[in-house]
């Protein structure tokens, strides 16, 4: 199944900064200066402090951003899969609001942990887990990155889950978590596959998954949508893992990883001769381009967490999910 899909957004991939001289640590000694490579030495990839910072930092531009529905204003604190889905969510809310958000409520993140790999090499990067004041009582998880010494952090995942389901992550003496690499071969899924495996789940169904509302629930919601009178609905799902799109890790407790990864979903749906396509709301409306005559072809792009134990079905725990652009044909 293909159909043109017409213009594609963009993709984001953040600042590829060269791990150069701005990578290292320098400290003197009696015999002159030693250099500590930040690309080769296994080290925090922040303080707390710095963490604690950076997500301040991060709540405040996105509330200036959703305030004035403005994209400037949170451009430089996000990228990845969360750069994609708020900024369209932003341009959408602009093109109907342009004097600023009506309904803005400023997001309020609360009795935050963060979780820090101690890693070698770039990207470094860590989750923030924290209560907000909008999503009911479910958790906040960001995963902030950065490709050097110089750059600001930025959220590339946001995913919310409930209370109980949050990951317990593998910490060391000192509280620092472990980085599980994507080529890893001791969880059931190696973290750079989930996302293929993920898409190809949603196709044609397997066992790789457990059940849940992201698996099995969201594959027979779309089986029922799919067969609606006068309409018909496709879907076609493609993975997403170059860049700051790429999946991130962490050892759980119980040997397996905690994965955040990327997707992207396209959903077309094509009325029959004398029916019309549903008409969209006006978000949607603003992200399309054409005219909805017989079909309306919608991208989004989603990141997910997923539990990957060392043996068994992965748990897609928590997704969120936006719209980043439409065709109207």
């Amino acid at each position: 199944m293909s159909w043109d899909r017409g213009p594609r957004r963009p993709r984001r991939f953040g600042k590829q900064a060269l791990i150069a001289a701005s990578a290292t640590a320098l400290s003197l000694t009696a015999s002159g200066c030693v250099v500590v490579h930040g690309e080769r030495e296994v080290l925090p990839s922040a303080t707390r402090a710095e963490a604690a910072k950076a997500l301040e930092q991060f709540t405040a531009a996105y509330n200036a951003a959703d305030k004035a529905y403005d994209t400037s204003l949170d451009a430089g604190h996000t990228t990845g899969a969360l750069a994609a889905i708020d900024s369209a969510r932003l341009k959408a809310g602009r093109a109907n609001h342009p004097d600023g958000n009506p309904s803005h409520t400023p997001l309020e993140l609360t009795d935050a942990e963060f979780t820090i790999p101690k890693k070698a090499g770039w990207p470094r990067w860590f989750v923030a887990d924290a209560k907000g004041n909008k999503g009911g009582d479910t958790r906040w998880l960001l995963v902030f990155t950065r490709h050097g010494l110089d750059e600001t952090w930025q959220a590339a995942y946001l995913t919310l889950v409930a209370p109980g389901k949050v990951p317990e992550f593998r910490t060391d003496a000192d509280g620092w978590a472990e980085a599980v690499p994507a080529n890893s071969a001791d969880v059931a899924t190696p973290p750079g596959d989930l996302s293929k495996d993920y898409t190809a789940y949603l196709k044609d169904g397997g066992q790789g998954f457990a059940d849940g509302a992201h698996t099995s629930a969201w594959r027979e919601l779309r089986q029922k949508r799919s067969k609606r009178p006068g309409l018909v609905t496709q879907y076609i799902d493609e993975p997403l893992t170059n860049g700051d799109y790429a999946p991130l890790a962490l050892r759980t407790k119980d040997g397996g990883a905690a994965v955040f990864f990327s997707t992207r979903h396209y959903e077309k749906q094509t009325a029959a001769q004398g029916v019309s396509v549903p008409t969209p709301n006006e978000d949607v409306l603003a992200l399309t381009d054409g005219e909805i005559k017989q079909s309306l072809t919608m991208e989004f792009v989603s990141n997910q967490i997923g539990l990957d134990p060392a043996d068994g079905p992965v748990s897609v725990v928590g997704r969120v999910q936006g719209l980043t652009s439409a065709k109207g044909e």
